[in-house]
C-alpha cells in the first residue's frame, strides 16, 4: 500500500492543518501504518518548485497545482486554492487574496491595506467570508474536487496570534473570537479549509491504499 501524499504548498500552516485533519479521521485510522506525521509530504519536501497560478477561479488554480505536483512526484496530490470573498468588494480579493497588497507582500501587509481599505465600512456592510477548493488528483488521472466556506465578519483591527493569512481579522459567524484565536482543532472543525479536505476524505482513503 502507498501510504504517502504530497500537499502541494510549501506553506507549512497548510500542511500543520492538513496533517491534524488526516489524524482525526476514523476512516484513515484503518490503514495499517499510517501515520500521517509522516505520510504528508510538503511541495518543497518533494522537491516541486512552485506552480503559476494562471488560473482565474479557486477550482482552477487547485487543479492545476495538484495535477503539476501529481505529473512531479508519482504519487498522489492534493491541493487547494483559497481566499477572502469580501462582499462589499463584490468578492475580492478572492483569488489575488495572498497577493492583494502586491506580488511579494506578506500576510501582514494584506490584511494590513485591506483594512485601510474597509476602515470607513460599518459592521452591518463587513460580512466576508473564506473559501476553498480542495483538489485531489492520482498519479494515475483521476481527479477530485471538493468546496468549503466559512462565513462570517470582517473585524476593524486584528485578534489573536494563531493562524495565518487573514485569520485574525475574520470572525466567524456564531464566535465572538477571531479565527486566529480558535485552537486548531476548533479552527478544522468550522473552516473553508477543514470542510473542503474532509469531503475529499474517502478519495485520499482509497489513494492512499491504492
Amino acid at each position: 500500500m502507498n501510504h504517502r501524499i504530497v500537499l502541494a504548498t510549501h506553506n507549512q500552516g497548510k500542511v500543520r492543518e492538513f496533517r491534524a485533519l488526516l489524524a482525526a479521521q476514523p476512516q484513515l485510522q484503518g490503514l495499517s501504518g499510517f501515520d500521517p506525521a509522516a505520510a504528508v509530504v510538503d511541495a518543497a519536501t518533494a522537491g516541486c518548485s512552485d506552480v503559476p497560478e494562471t488560473g482565474v477561479t479557486f477550482r482552477e488554480n487547485s487543479l492545476l497545482k495538484a495535477r503539476a505536483v501529481a505529473a512531479q512526484t508519482g504519487l498522489p496530490a492534493v491541493a487547494d486554492d483559497s481566499g477572502l470573498a469580501v462582499e462589499v468588494l463584490g468578492g475580492a480579493p478572492g483569488i489575488f487574496s495572498a497577493r492583494w497588497a502586491g506580488q511579494q507582500a506578506s500576510d501582514e501587509n494584506n490584511r494590513r491595506l485591506l483594512l485601510q481599505q474597509l476602515a470607513d465600512i460599518g459592521p452591518e456592510h463587513r460580512s466576508a467570508a473564506f473559501i476553498c477548493v480542495a483538489s485531489l488528483v492520482t498519479p494515475d488521472g483521476q481527479e477530485f474536487t471538493a468546496e468549503g466556506r466559512l462565513e462570517g465578519t470582517l473585524l476593524t483591527a486584528e485578534a489573536g496570534e494563531g493562524g495565518f493569512g487573514y485569520d485574525s481579522i475574520l470572525q466567524p459567524v456564531g464566535e465572538t473570537r477571531s479565527c486566529a484565536q480558535l485552537s486548531m482543532a476548533e479552527k478544522n472543525a468550522i473552516s473553508h479549509r477543514g470542510k473542503a479536505f474532509t469531503a475529499l476524505v474517502p478519495h485520499i482513503v482509497e489513494a492512499l491504499a491504492a
